[in-house]
């Protein structure tokens, strides 16, 4: 079983985002990165799966060489291959990035490529499923379940208070939601092999697209104000007066 997962590097939860001066891009330079808790989950199953079942596990993501960070990290937690789509660092549409990853796959024996259920910083749920129209495969998406059994995969999805069960022939594309596992910490021999492996970096071409990013814009902070309800016995009368106790 060869199980191929696609992550993403993105900001920190909660960093606090600046725009480029011509605010066509996000400003990087102050901030932290890692992948989303769904692609974190995508890692762990490709573990489990081949420790089940036997057979490799790769790590791919498309970005700049920055991301090789992010595919240490995954390679510390037991992945035994890293592959990097790399670029100058611009952003790359979900169609472009499809793409490449969909020709980066072809060259390489896959029975199961999974993704997380979408991605942390743009909240798109493209990839997996345009790379799996690209490759002509199976795919379902916001699984938090998974079973293999004679070349067959079985996957569990949550919908309104019950299961849907999807059976889909392997090779196949699956992306998985935050639930699926418990992703696993990285032991400190994993990440000294890590630093030590060998990462295969390939530069991909961007497909010619029709969208063009006008700017992007920062949401206006929100004023907030506090007002001091005095204290003690009196603070208490106030908020009984408010309707609030």
């Amino acid at each position: 079983m060869n199980v191929l997962v696609c992550v993403k590097r993105v900001p920190e939860t909660g960093a606090r985002i600046t725009l480029t001066s011509d605010a066509q891009a996000i400003d990087t330079t102050l901030l932290g990165f890692t992948i989303s808790p769904h692609e974190e989950c995508a890692v762990e199953e490709a573990l489990r799966i081949v420790e089940q079942h036997g057979g490799s596990t790769t790590v791919l993501t498309l970005g700049p060489a920055a991301a090789i960070e992010q595919l240490q990290n995954a390679m510390a937690m037991g992945i035994g291959e890293a592959v990097l789509l790399e670029t100058d660092g611009s952003d790359w549409n979900a169609e472009s990035t499809a793409a490449a990853i969909a020709d980066a796959v072809r060259t390489r024996a896959c029975d199961l490529l999974l993704f997380g259920n979408e991605a942390a910083d743009t909240g798109d749920y493209q990839v997996g499923v345009r790379v799996a129209h690209a490759l002509g495969l199976p795919c379902t998406t916001g699984i938090k379940g998974i079973s293999i059994a004679g070349g067959t995969l079985t996957a569990r999805r949550e919908a309104g208070g019950g299961w849907e069960i999807f059976e889909l022939p392997l090779p196949a594309v699956v992306s998985v939601k935050e639930g699926i596992n418990l992703p696993r910490y990285a032991s400190i021999q994993g990440r000294l092999r890590a630093k030590k492996a060998t990462i295969e970096r390939i530069a991909p071409e961007p497909l010619a697209s029709a969208l063009e990013t006008v700017r992007l814009a920062v949401p206006p902070e929100q004023e907030t104000h506090v007002e001091i309800l005095r204290s003690g016995a009196e603070a208490a009368r106030v908020l009984r007066d408010l309707g609030l106790v």
